[in-house]
């Protein structure tokens, strides 16, 4: 067995969120305890309310310390990835998971870049949609006939049945009506607060770029995907570039999960909140066995499939 983490990304929070995990585990607790934010993360994520919850600004921190605090319990129980990754501000918590950030870094930047990207777009209509079945190129022509409205973009490749446009609303929505047109079985239109993974995140990227300066970045323990390459670092990249591009860039969750296959990784154990990960790794291959870990019951569960496989 070679076994990948995949951390989950923005849109699977909700209220309750590790409550169980925080009453049971020690390590999980020690590291929510420890996040430093301006706001009272434990009280957010157990009890709300949704609506901030779900605001970009606090999304992303509740979610890395979920995603740092399970990870913490899956070591402490010897269960340990051979390479991971994650979707948008789950890059954080892989990078974190192998090594290169510690827990209160990575929540620390993580607030950093939600207020960053929150405030990337104020007063600009923007929109997202999720396109289904539809291919790359005929998506990407639609885009490009929708551009004369303003910025419409390919901002997540999930699988080969799902990719997510985002931009200004008109162009998305425009984008949206020619994909039908072309085929598409339905746009569904997103609910958030902006155009992640577009170029009208370049003043987030800009943000990240001089904070970065300031952080210092520890040698990987094990490789880690990265989401607007679809796979390892190449040559000459860096760790802030690549995270710097990414939130401005497409996220190549599709090819990230081919290329594990590529490195022989055959279990993926997705921690959440959610199961979408696991989907898209169904949807991309179907010989990859997957677990997710929401809940102290399915990290209990997860831990004696692996450690009996």
């Amino acid at each position: 067995m070679k076994l990948a983490f995949l951390y989950a990304g923005q849109g699977t929070q909700h209220v309750g969120m590790g409550r169980d995990l925080y009453e049971t585990y020690p390590a999980f607790r020690a590291v929510l305890d420890a996040a430093k934010v301006d706001f009272d993360l434990k009280k957010l994520c157990f009890e709300g309310p949704e609506e901030t919850l779900s605001q970009t600004q606090y999304t992303q921190p509740c979610m890395v310390a979920f995603a740092a605090g399970v990870t913490a319990v899956l070591y402490e129980k010897g269960v340990r990835p051979a390479m991971a990754a994650g979707l948008s501000l789950g890059e954080y918590s892989a990078l974190c998971a192998a090594g290169v950030l510690t827990p209160e870094q990575a929540i620390e930047l993580v607030a950093f870049r939600g207020k960053a990207m929150a405030g990337a777009v104020k007063d600009r209509p923007s929109a997202m949609a999720a396109v289904l079945m539809l291919g790359r190129e005929e998506l990407q022509k639609c885009c490009d006939a929708a551009s004369h409205l303003g910025v419409a973009e390919i901002a997540n490749l999930n699988c080969p049945e799902q990719i997510v446009i985002g931009g200004d609303a008109a162009a998305v929505e425009e984008a949206g009506r020619l994909a039908k047109e072309a085929g598409a079985k339905r746009v569904m239109p997103l609910k958030v607060s902006g155009p992640f993974h577009t170029s009208l995140m370049a003043p987030a990227g800009d943000a990240l770029e001089e904070r970065f300066r300031s952080e210092s970045f520890n040698t990987m323990n094990f490789p880690v995907l990265f989401n607007c390459r679809g796979d390892v670092m190449g040559q000459g990249d860096t760790i802030p570039g690549l995270l710097v591009k990414q939130v401005q860039s497409s996220v190549h969750m599709e090819d990230t999960i081919r290329n594990m296959a590529a490195h022989g990784v055959d279990t993926i154990l997705e921690i959440g909140p959610g199961k979408a990960l696991s989907g898209f790794v169904k949807k991309t291959d179907k010989s990859i066995t997957t677990y997710a870990v929401e809940t102290a019951e399915d990290l209990e569960a997860a831990v004696a499939a692996l450690k009996g496989a």
